[in-house]
């Protein structure tokens, strides 16, 4: 407990020393990239389908397919190599993943079709959905216990960076779009931007190495017969199945808020845009140049708001508690998420798209903190990942969903403002997944203030007893 009181006497990073930082620094970025990808192939998806798709397909319903492809190998990955990481190590994870997500995210540029596309997108997703459990673990096994809290908050912070650099990319892209880059084909350039963290791969594997409490546990699980990266174990006793079952179902709710709403922003965003440009009589070659700087525009100021977000939770989770920050911020990514897709109406309420990222993505801050705490290290990769990524599975649902409750909303419908009312209602109604967080907060535990669940002596490879968290 002294260890972490002293956390609150003083910053986090006051307690790192260089091989902490270094560990720190190459987790964020991993992660980071990973965040830029992502975002890239929101910012690029209306551009791939017109590109791709025959004239006269239905570009949204393509693109909630896209994206539903995408999401599924996304849940494929991190069930598969968090328990890899688990059992072989973070690092060599960790280094496998990046370079398979960027390699993946430069073939996506020379897609001929939505069939090839969506194959590159799944494999992506695989790359994609390993990151976050094996960052999340390499840091709360390779920093102190007083810094792990400030520390992973921080490094779900940082991954906003990489979706703001995702939205100035747009920018720019959309500025030389017409002129050094062929009209329609600055989706193919955002793909081949987010190959580029490849490089990151070279200095993982040649520097990063595991961490020493993971070594030694590894070594002692050995002696012992304790499994790592077993769901047999994870599902088998029953104080790790609680903590997974529940920990899903509170990652449900903001995976498929967040995936199955709130990234569908730009398609609004570039309907309003469009609306308000052809009533300013700009002429249809200019109208798609500025959409696609528009969505950048929303993209970043959605990530400064999600940056201050996941920083506010992380303090207020220090102060207040895991589940009473996870209660208030379930309640206001609901409200954001419904007000913004009702009220949004022109370019002067893009000041909307920094409350809904605050809100929505703050719970991404939380996730990094209290997933680790659920989990021993032997598991702690792997439950993690199986908490975040399970819910993508009804995550990649929620485009489809998306598209089709739009579609029985539209029923008739014949004119653009009568669709996009009908998209408005289709989203304010799927937001009530935010609540879904609530039921599960009820019967998790409180983990502030106490150290890591363990099962196992790294010293004598012996069962030791677990920390009981205090409700």
């Amino acid at each position: 407990m002294t260890a972490l009181k002293s956390a609150a006497e003083g910053p986090w990073w006051r307690q790192l020393n260089r091989g902490h930082w270094f560990v720190f620094v190459v987790a964020s970025l991993a992660w980071l990239f990973d965040c830029l990808d992502q975002q890239l192939f929101l910012l690029a998806r209306n551009g791939a389908m017109k590109a791709l798709l025959p004239a006269g397909a239905d570009l949204k319903l393509y693109g909630g397919y896209a994206t539903t492809i995408f999401v599924l190998g996304w849940a494929t990955g991190g069930l598969i190599f968090g328990a890899v990481g688990d059992r072989i190590g973070r690092a060599k994870t960790l280094t496998l993943m990046v370079l398979l997500y960027a390699v993946c995210t430069g073939l996506s540029a020379f897609s001929r079709g939505w069939l090839d596309f969506a194959l590159f997108r799944f494999v992506t997703g695989l790359g994609v959905g390993g990151v976050f459990g094996l960052a999340v673990a390499l840091v709360a096994d390779g920093l102190p216990e007083s810094s792990r809290t400030g520390a992973l908050g921080m490094l779900q912070a940082l991954s906003a960076i990489g979706n703001i650099a995702a939205g100035c990319i747009a920018i720019i892209l959309g500025n030389l779009e017409g002129t050094s880059i062929p009209a329609g084909q600055s989706w193919k350039y955002m793909f081949l931007i987010g190959a580029l963290p490849a490089f990151l791969c070279v200095f993982i594997q040649m520097r990063l190495k595991e961490p020493d409490k993971w070594v030694q546990a590894r070594a002692a699980g050995k002696l012992s017969g304790l499994k790592f990266g077993s769901y047999g174990s994870l599902f088998g006793e029953p104080r790790w199945r609680k903590g997974a079952l529940l920990g899903m179902l509170l990652c449900i709710a903001g995976v498929v808020g967040l995936w199955g709403i709130g990234f569908f922003s730009p398609e609004l965003v570039g309907d309003v845009i469009t609306r308000s440009l052809k009533s300013e009589g700009v002429g249809p070659d200019k109208i798609a140049q500025q959409k696609t700087i528009w969505t950048g525009v929303n993209m970043i100021v959605q990530n400064l708001g999600a940056f201050c977000g996941m920083l506010c939770f992380t303090k207020a989770a220090q102060a207040f508690g895991r589940k009473r920050t996870f209660a208030v911020a379930y309640v206001c990514a609901f409200i954001a998420t419904v007000g913004y897709f009702h009220f949004f109406n022109s370019k002067g309420d893009i000041w909307m798209s920094f409350i809904m990222g605050f809100c929505q993505l703050a719970l991404f801050a939380g996730f990094a903190i209290y997933l680790p705490e659920l989990f021993p290290l032997r598991l702690r990769s792997t439950g993690t990942s199986f908490c975040y990524n399970v819910g993508r599975f009804i995550a990649a649902s929620g485009p489809f969903t998306l598209g089709k409750l739009q579609a029985a909303l539209a029923a008739g419908a014949t004119t653009d403002a009568a669709k996009l009312t009908a998209f408005r209602t289709a989203a304010c109604y799927l937001s009530a997944v935010f609540l879904l967080g609530l039921v599960a907060l009820i019967f998790l535990p409180e983990t502030k203030g106490q150290p890591l669940p363990e099962d196992l002596s790294s010293e004598s490879g012996k069962q030791t007893p677990v920390p009981v968290p205090a409700r």
